[in-house]
């Protein structure tokens, strides 16, 4: 933290110069004193303002006036210097600070001097004007709130009063953002007795003008008389809001869109270490906790390191959104990478090179807090956590070790480092025993890093106690993290050291791709410790009936290890992995089939959520792609953890049904044979659930249903569909538009069911409709009867991914009904809505449309990878009605701002589209139909 030197006091004689009453600057600034303010010429202006005022409102008016133009000319000079230096933080904070301290004891000159002069004060008319938060450790960013105490010695009488009230006068039309208290010393110790954000603030006051002797007599009464004999329960008082605040900021260090200041591992994190050692050691800086013994000298470079550049994010993203800002939002990230200098290089966006780097200051911060904090355990200062007094019971541990403060000790660092695989052992000891480590051996380790070497690494013992933490103590996850953060997870898998704390720029990923390994690694260690039974019911089973644990967790530990490269992240991956499994001593065929799933980790979840696996040519080909029963089992695993693993919500019923489902048909196909997957047997299934479902129709009736449909429609749907579909259809009349809307449960989807005379363009037609009605496509199927109606269902969802409520559902029908009887244009409707949010507005998503005649026996497969938008897949499906291209079934998988739009599709004729001239000139309209409404989604 900045401390500047408390500035000299006005003298206490009749109408002083304001170059005598202003605060003598500290420190070096980002630019030259006088382009900041200039004293000499502000004072000259005052003068001549104030000669040709004749009230006190005029002479309040010609004080702002100059003053406005002081303040303008400061900032700008200020953010000018900021601009060829982004990272010169501490210089820019100190800038900032002093600029106000001008403004504000100017303010008070003119109060004091001017608009209520008081030559003979008495006792009770003396008033120091003091800064307190950040303000009073001297840091202010460019839109940082000016926090002061006006203190009076014994009571607020009148004088004191008309002083406050024209200051505040003159910082309101300044349009200075101020936070004020008037108070006694008295009221000053009592408030602080019972509000701890008011102590706290007490802890950080910073004497600007007026009265010294009464700033003097304050400080020393909040020592004496509030601070002293009070640590336990201002440092107790202090964390339990820090718990409090991490929980509202997600509790996670590794939020794509971190709150810098208020997030885990942001500035409130170190201003809170601040306060608390400023409390117990009666520090003024940072540096003089290497003195107290709590840092090393490199721990304390450190912790300069992270708060340099967390002010200097903080800077530029006041600066760029041209208020106070601290939450690093998807669209800011990319403008405050480009101001702190970050370019992209290496495969990879200059903004997740800038992430990455702040992922890896926020983790050493809680590093950083965990070693003070235990010091002060160590000091008794800070009570033991609950938990931990209550399991005072002793648990064995090594001779080598010791128990501090209920956390796993060294007893001896050179004994413990004459084997250097006590780097590795250690983490092993603590999941076996419980106990947590002691910051001690976490400095130890990360001082010793360099002791692990490719002796180490080839050693058999410390492969078998690398796989042990994996397979044997119930929580890897526990382990891996700790290590991960000390460094030596990367040092003993040198390739996974490229992934550590890097940041992938989409909407999609929650975490960090290190930590997105680690969630990964987690949800297979509760599935095998049966805690996701109920939700996980197919993977639980596969684990229990057995697989190869060891090359499951090998792989799910590998699978993303390719990621930030110019390549395709599974191949580089797989190669990577060629390398690594055997210097994890697994055998060569265990290591084959860790490279094949490390390769392949996306295969189950692109063919699940991207193709239709109602086709029988799709599990056909996803079966000869993963060729064996055991396979399939290990990639199902990995696919489902891999998936838990992106985000808190990205796992819902419809994944887990589409990812049984293929699991399902997979496994019989390897069973009974490929070629017992096909369209006649499924049809005949169909046919006969239909006949079951429909008992108590009459036979006429139900021959109608079972001979009105194509054989695509009884291999396309769900047995349900069907039963719905006979039900709408029966009886129908050719003006009729028949719509049922239910929830899936079994999907996290409403279904939504058309029933309606068929005609050129349905599908465009009932997406523009959904559009309309804000509903997200999941799903969707159409099919024409041999006697000329329509049969379109769509899965859908609301904006949050959920199902419309019930209560929703009888507005979207009449809504859904009024478009498709041309009541409202889609087209044009659709274009006031059609838009892309701002934060959203920085990603790049290129296009890839690719035409695949192998996919499916009968359909040409026309994939679209694009920037998703309300609008998009009406747009699409426009263009392929406006070529004569029908529509039997849209697959639809979002990947945040990435969609995948799979259309199974045949030409006027009936048949695949093979041409190659015909698919670049659809390809080109597309690509246009995209790039005209992004334009106006973008404009919107």
């Amino acid at each position: 933290m900045t401390l500047p030197q408390e500035p000299s006091a006005a003298p206490d004689t009749d109408l002083p110069a304001l170059s005598a009453f202003l605060p003598a600057p500290s420190g070096t600034f980002i630019c030259a004193q006088d382009a900041i303010f200039d004293v000499s010429s502000v004072a000259t202006a005052l003068e001549e303002a104030w000669s040709k005022a004749a009230s006190p409102a005029e002479i309040r008016k010609a004080t702002v006036a100059v003053l406005n133009v002081a303040q303008k000319q400061g900032r700008a000079a200020i953010a000018s210097a900021m601009t060829d230096a982004p990272r010169n933080a501490r210089p820019a904070l100190r800038a900032y600070a002093w600029l106000t301290d001008c403004i504000v004891t100017t303010v008070l000159f003119t109060a004091m001097t001017k608009l209520h002069p008081n030559p003979n004060p008495t006792e009770g008319e003396r008033i120091a004007v003091l800064a307190v938060g950040g303000y009073g450790r001297g840091e202010m960013s460019p839109y940082s709130d000016v926090d002061l105490l006006f203190l009076a010695p014994h009571k607020i009488n009148g004088w004191i009063e008309s002083v406050v009230e024209s200051m505040l006068y003159m910082f309101w039309d300044l349009h200075l953002k101020v936070g004020h208290s008037t108070r006694t010393i008295r009221d000053c110790i009592r408030l602080g007795k019972e509000d701890f954000t008011i102590r706290t603030a007490m802890l950080e006051i910073r004497f600007l003008s007026g009265n010294r002797a009464l700033a003097t007599e304050l400080q020393e009464r909040l020592r004496d008389e509030l601070f002293q004999n009070t640590a336990r329960e201002f440092i107790e008082a202090k964390l339990e809001e820090r718990a409090a605040r991490h929980r509202r900021q997600g509790g996670q260090r590794y939020i794509v869109e971190p709150n810098i200041k208020e997030g885990k591992g942001g500035l409130r994190d170190l201003h809170t270490l601040f306060w608390i050692a400023k409390y117990v050691h009666g520090v003024s800086h940072p540096s003089d906790l290497v003195k107290a013994g709590v840092f090393t000298q490199d721990e304390y470079r450190q912790f300069d390191e992270a708060e340099t550049f967390l002010h200097a994010t903080r800077n530029a993203l006041h600066l760029i959104a041209g208020r106070p800002m601290d939450q690093l939002t998807f669209d800011m990230q990319v403008e405050v990478a480009d101001r702190l200098g970050y370019f992209d290089h290496s495969g990879r966006r200059g903004v997740e090179h800038f992430m990455q780097n702040y992922f890896l200051h926020a983790t050493r911060v809680g590093e950083l807090t965990r070693i003070f904090l235990t010091s002060l355990e160590a000091r008794h200062v800070k009570q033991e956590p609950a938990l931990q007094r209550l399991l005072k019971r002793r648990r064995k541990v090594g001779d080598q070790y010791e128990i501090v403060h209920n956390r796993l000790n060294t007893r001896d660092r050179k004994a413990f480092l004459s084997d250097k695989l006590n780097l590795l052992r250690v983490f092993e000891d603590a999941l076996r025993t419980g106990y947590l480590l002691h910051p001690d051996v976490m400095r130890l380790i990360s001082a010793n890093l360099d002791m692990i070497d490719n002796e180490m690494r080839n050693a058999p013992e410390a492969r078998r106690i690398f796989l042990d933490l994996l397979l044997k103590h119930g929580n890897p996850e526990r382990a891996l993290r700790r290590m991960n953060e000390l460094g030596v997870l990367g040092a003993f898998i040198p390739e996974f050291q490229h992934i550590v704390a890097m940041m992938q720029f989409n909407m999609y990923h929650s975490y960090t791709v290190d930590e997105h390994t680690i969630q990964v690694i987690s949800n297979l260690a509760q599935i095998e410790r049966e805690e996701l039974e109920d939700p996980l019911p197919l993977t639980t089973s596969i684990m229990k009936t057995g697989v190869n644990r060891k090359v499951l967790y090998v792989a799910l530990l590998l699978h993303d290890i390719g990621k930030g490269r110019v390549e395709d992240h599974s191949v580089i991956g797989a190669q990577i992995a060629r390398r690594v499994a055997p210097r994890l001593g697994l055998k060569p065929s265990e290591c084959e089939t860790v490279e094949w799933l490390v390769r392949y980790h996306l295969l189950m979840s692109d063919i699940a959520q991207k193709r239709d696996i109602s086709d029988p040519r799709t599990v056909r080909d996803f079966a000869k792609a993963v060729k064996t029963r055991e396979r399939l089992d290990l990639l199902t695993v990995l696919t489902v953890c891999d998936i838990r693993g992106v985000g808190p919500d990205v796992w819902n019923n419809w994944k887990a049904t589409l990812i049984r489902n293929l699991h399902a048909q997979t496994a019989y196909a390897l069973e009974h044979g490929l070629e017992e997957v096909n369209r006649d047997a499924r049809e005949g299934e169909a046919k006969k659930e239909l006949r079951a479902r429909l008992n108590d129709w009459n036979a006429s009736d139900k021959r109608r249903e079972l001979q009105r449909h194509y054989s695509t429609y009884w291999q396309g749907l769900p047995f349900a569909t069907h039963e719905i579909f006979a039900h709408l259809l029966k009886d129908i009349q050719p003006d009729e538009i028949r719509i049922d809307l239910h929830q899936d449960e079994d999907r996290d989807a409403t279904r939504a069911c058309f029933a309606l005379t068929d005609h050129h363009g349905i599908f465009s037609r009932l997406a523009g409709a959904l559009a309309l009605v804000g509903a997200n496509v999941v799903d969707a199927r159409t099919f024409t009867s041999k006697d000329g109606f329509a049969t379109a269902v769509f899965w859908i969802q609301d904006n949050d991914g959920n199902p419309f409520e019930e209560g929703r559902l009888p507005r979207l029908r009449q809504m859904i009904d009024k478009i498709l009887r041309g009541k409202v244009a889609a087209k044009d409707a659709l274009e006031t809505r059609d838009k892309i949010k701002k934060r959203e507005s920085k990603f790049n998503v290129p296009t890839s449309i690719i035409f695949d005649n192998e996919g499916s026996e009968i359909f040409t497969i026309i994939e679209v990878d694009t920037r998703d938008r309300p609008g998009l897949l009406y747009d699409l499906t426009r263009v392929l009605a406006e070529n004569n291209i029908s529509i039997v079934s849209a697959q639809i998988a979002t990947y945040g701002a990435q969609v995948v739009d799979s259309f199974y599709v045949k030409d006027m004729f009936g048949m695949k589209i093979h041409s190659e001239s015909k698919q670049r000139a659809l390809e080109k309209k597309l690509r246009t139909s995209i790039v005209a409404g992004a334009k106006r989604a973008q404009a919107q």
